[in-house]
Parts: structure tokens; sequence; C-alpha cells
């Protein structure tokens, strides 16, 4: 079995373990799997589990659908153990190379991520979501929204969804790296706001010990509070922190004025050699730089009670495709 076809096996488990006790059939884990972004056909589905009933690693109880079985169990767990193996920096640094937007000629592609949402309760929540926008508390100004049946890398939108698709804090990354500056991405973490002013880091995960983005951990578990940020300026925000060369420190600063002009803006604040930011001690012969969480936005789904799936680093997409964040309303009548 190639790895592309046991990624898909190992995900038809996931959403069985996920299950419980309550069997599923076919068409139920292929919705499960496309509201993951998984394009998957219902025959496919039943191919796969023809071959999981063969290996034990689960169970079929007829018409009521399968259940997975312990050895299916430990077989993900097995598979989990492997695929820790590929931490996140190493998918930041892959995306940082592949990435093809020229600052010069705005032109080239971006690194976005991509939450999959209905298009009405994305038309009730478009004004929340542009709040943070006009608050700065997103990376940059633009956005993206992919049709059904659209792909953005490995990532496929369902029909009856949009997919509303954020440009990523690591663009700034590559940004950097073409005009030769070398960008250390330590950790991502949610930030405390006081009357719209950062105050400090509350929470952090490494990129280096994770498999998977900071902010999809602190949005899903409740941890932000972007609607007080919005409301009053306190709430806790999605961030990233960065080291960059103390002596690039100057060019970073025109950089980041640059970006902010052609909608990617996206540095919060820009530390001083050798010193401390927001408390977070930095390298000798390095700056430290704080930015904002490219995935911000589409936290209000979560704080409005609207469970959704987002994927962090889902892909690249034409910088030209991105439209100002207060076209969503206009854009998403399309979709309705």
């Amino acid at each position: 079995m190639n790895e592309r076809s046991r990624k898909k096996l190992l995900s038809i488990l996931r959403v069985l373990k996920a299950a419980g006790s309550q069997p599923m059939g076919g068409a139920d884990i292929q919705h499960a799997l496309q509201l993951e972004g998984v394009d998957i056909s219902e025959r496919s589905v039943r191919l796969y589990l023809e071959r999981t009933d063969k290996e034990k690693l689960t169970e079929s109880l007829g018409r009521r659908g399968r259940l997975i079985t312990e050895a299916g169990l430990q077989e993900l767990g097995s598979a989990h153990i492997i695929e820790r193996l590929g931490f996140l920096s190493a998918r930041i640094d892959q995306m940082t190379f592949r990435m093809t937007f020229d600052l010069a000629t705005r032109a080239g592609t971006v690194v976005v991520n991509t939450t999959l949402v209905t298009p009405r309760h994305l038309a009730h929540h478009a004004g929340a979501i542009s709040k943070v926008y006009a608050k700065g508390y997103a990376m940059g100004t633009l956005m993206a929204l992919l049709k059904p049946g659209e792909r953005c890398g490995e990532f496929a939108v369902p029909e009856g969804h949009v997919g509303l698709a954020t440009v990523c804090s690591i663009t700034l990354n590559g940004v950097l790296l073409k005009a030769g500056i070398p960008v250390h991405s330590r950790f991502g973490g949610l930030l405390e706001l006081r009357k719209g002013e950062p105050i400090r880091f509350v929470d952090v995960i490494t990129y280096e010990g994770s498999t998977i983005d900071p902010l999809e951990v602190f949005i899903r578990s409740g941890m932000t509070n972007y609607l007080g940020a919005i409301a009053n300026g306190d709430g806790r925000i999605g961030a990233g922190f960065r080291e960059i060369p103390a002596e690039s420190r100057e060019k970073v600063t025109d950089l980041a004025r640059r970006l902010q002009e052609v909608g990617l803006g996206g540095f919060l604040q820009i530390g001083r050699p050798g010193q401390p930011l927001l408390e977070i001690p930095v390298s000798e012969g390095r700056a430290g730089a704080v930015v904002i969480g490219g995935l911000n936005p589409v936290a209000i789904f979560e704080e409005k009670g609207e469970r959704v799936f987002s994927r962090a680093l889902s892909g690249l997409i034409e910088y030209e495709r991105l439209f100002p964040y207060s076209e969503l309303r206009s854009r998403i009548v399309d979709f309705l």
C-alpha cells in the first residue's frame, strides 16, 4: 500500500474511533471524511473497509455499519508514533521554500490556512470575522474563498461548504528568506491583550515538539477570546514568535512596512537585539519578533459555538486570488 492510500485508511480508522461504540456505514464515513477535507468516494470507502475487515482492524455488523477493533486502535497508535517524527517545524520549512510570492512584483503564491464552513454560517459570522481583521488581530487584510470541489494542496472542499482561506504567517518567513534573511520559528502561543495592547504570552507550544499547529489546539480547546478582543481590546489571540539575525532588524522593519502596504502585514512587534520581547528571552546575536496568527479570524466560529474544521498550512494560493476582508459579505452571496 502506498503512502497516500495508507493515510486514507488511517483516516477511516480515526473516524470510526471517534464514533466510539456507534457503528458507522460507508456513506457516513465518507461524509465525515469530506468534512475533514479528505477527497474520497463512497465506493473507495467500501473497498478500504473490506481491507480493514480482512486485517481484523474493523468489525462488520452488516447493515448497521462497522466498529473499530482493538487491533485497529493499536494500528492507529503505532501510526501516531511514526507521524510524530514529522514535526510541524519540517512542514514550516517545506512551505517556506515552496511559496513563490515576490514582494516587488506582488505576484506568486502565498501560504494559506483553510477552514471548511457552510455558506450560511460564514455569512452569519462575517461581521465578527471582519472585526478581527479591522482591529489588526489577523494576518494581513486579505482572504480567499474556495468553491466546492476545489483543492488547496491535499485539502478538498466538500459539497455544501466553502473554503475560507486565510493567509498563514509562514508567508512572512518566505518573504524574509527571499530577502536573504533566515528566520527561526520558535513557537505558537496565546497572547494576552489589555486595551488592545499585547501584554504577555500565557501559553505556548513549540513547533519542534508538535505535529499540529498550536493555534488549532488553542482554538479547539476554547482557550481563545477574540470576542473580548474585538469588543474592548481585552482578550487572548493567537500569535507566533520568531527570531531573526540582529543585523537584519532594520531590513525586517522595512519589509514589515512594505508587507503592510500589500495587505500581508503580520508583524506585531520587533524586539531589540539580544533583549527579551514580551518576557520571552532571545539568543545573543538575534532579535525577537511577534507575528499575528493566520487562523485568528476563524476562531470566531468556535467561540460562537460553531464547530468547523480548520487546517493550518493547508497549501499555496496565488496572491491575485486574495481579496480584502471588507468584500467578504458581498462575495459570500454567490455561494448562498
